[in-house]
């Protein structure tokens, strides 16, 4: 019973630290990182294909990153999607490829992208915080309709917030990660 409450806990702290690693991942830090292309659809026959749907993306050098479609056709349209992104790159078409020159950050740009990186682990904690008050909730509700004893919700509370502090710890350690990333690279 308890068990599955803390396994419940656990997975939602688990998707919230999940999704602040893929919001990490997708942000540019002055490396050539096919990952910062994630969020980029390209129109493709009348939808929006998530890029990694319609090409490839590799990163040959710290510097640069190359991506080749599957559809040479396509590589307008790719082009396109990567200008009329957030992301700033100026994509050359070389005719079979598009390569991508990552440019340096600027002082100003760093310090802009660690601010997005506290808010985005700030976010995470709230939804860790968030799972744990749910958690703790149902557990009282269990002590009033399953009759568990006062020790049993004591001990309880004290593992899920134990739980909290885990992953609690786990965005601390990513968003120190991503920062020095930032700062560093």
């Amino acid at each position: 019973m308890l068990k599955d409450l803390y396994a419940e806990a656990k997975n939602h702290m688990q998707k919230s630290l999940e999704a602040l690693e893929h919001h990490l991942a997708t942000m540019r830090t002055g490396r050539a990182n096919p990952a910062i292309l994630n969020n980029i659809k390209v129109e493709y026959y009348g939808s929006a294909m998530p890029l990694n749907q319609v090409g490839t993306v590799s990163s040959p050098d710290p510097r640069t990153l190359v991506v080749q479609s599957w559809d040479p056709g396509m590589l307008k349209e790719i082009e396109k999607a990567i200008r009329d992104s957030d992301l700033g790159l100026n994509p050359t078409n070389k005719g079979d490829a598009l390569f991508i020159n990552i440019p340096a950050l600027t002082e100003e740009r760093r310090k802009d992208l660690v601010k997005a990186v506290k808010h985005y682990a700030e976010e995470a904690k709230i939804a860790v915080r968030n799972a744990r008050r749910e958690a703790l909730d149902k557990a009282k509700k269990m002590e009033k309709e399953k009759h568990l004893s006062e020790d049993d919700i004591k001990r309880a509370e004290a593992e899920i917030q134990k739980i909290t502090d885990d992953f609690i710890h786990k965005i601390d350690e990513a968003l120190h990660k991503k920062e020095q990333e930032i700062l560093g690279g």
